[in-house]
């Protein structure tokens, strides 16, 4: 699975992508972490990527054009030629038929959760661009993407955040990633609820036994891996 995470913080990108199971997923060639600096793919000398807003208003608005030209670069524009015109039109599910799929970070996009993760991890490309400032113009929405994708019902300074989210999210559920297949395994307890949402696993513990006085149940200590599994599950069922 590729990432291209279109930004002007490249560096957020690379950081957190160069740690834990994200480092050891691209170690192992089975995920590939790329930022692309939108500054970049401008083309004025102070690599300016927003303007004022047409019809006025606070705030700064990023640029279609760098965008733009940040997606042709790596072939992630959803778009397929009308019949004899040079119009274009977006196939809104055509990327994703070919295992690419190009998303906007924005609180106001369809809500991300372990359902599109899944459907995700079988993409060979993802392509998210990260708005900044008061917004981005409409016509990266209209014309250059798939969807508008949201981590939650909440604005954050900028996409970044949303897109590491999304990366770990997608890529532990990719064979390669996390270091103990069986962790992946183990999450089959994990009920996935109506709303998207996973409802949490049961209790974990570790030693001491008992700390301050507070224990362990004894079911875990008894070594027996039937009444182990039968309490786990019930636990994660109360949860």
């Amino acid at each position: 699975m590729k990432y291209n995470i279109v930004t002007i913080f490249p560096h957020l990108i690379s950081g957190y992508g160069g740690e834990s199971i994200l480092k050891r997923g691209q170690n192992s060639g089975a995920i590939e972490i790329c930022p692309l600096d939108l500054r970049v793919f401008t083309q004025d000398k102070h690599n300016k990527v927003d303007d004022t807003p047409y019809g006025g208003g606070a705030g700064m608005v990023m640029q279609v054009e760098p965008i733009f030209r940040a997606l042709k670069s790596i072939d992630a524009i959803p778009f397929s030629k009308v019949d004899g015109l040079t119009k274009v039109k977006k196939v809104f599910n055509g990327s994703l038929a070919r295992k690419k799929r190009t998303i906007l970070m924005s609180p106001r996009g369809r809500q991300f959760d372990q359902s599109v993760a899944e459907q995700w991890s079988h993409l060979d490309e993802l392509t998210i661009i990260c708005g900044r400032y008061e917004g981005i113009d409409q016509r990266v929405v209209d014309h250059l993407i798939d969807e508008e994708i949201s981590i939650g019902p909440y604005v954050l300074a900028g996409g970044e955040l949303g897109a590491m989210v999304i990366i770990e999210a997608v890529s532990r559920l990719i064979p390669g990633v996390l270091g103990n297949a069986e962790s992946l395994k183990d999450e089959t307890h994990n009920v996935l609820v109506e709303d998207g949402g996973v409802e949490s696993e049961y209790p974990h513990y570790t030693k001491p036994a008992d700390f301050k006085g507070w224990k362990v149940p004894d079911v875990l200590l008894s070594g027996d891996h039937k009444k182990i599994e039968e309490w786990r599950m019930e636990q994660s069922k109360k949860k």
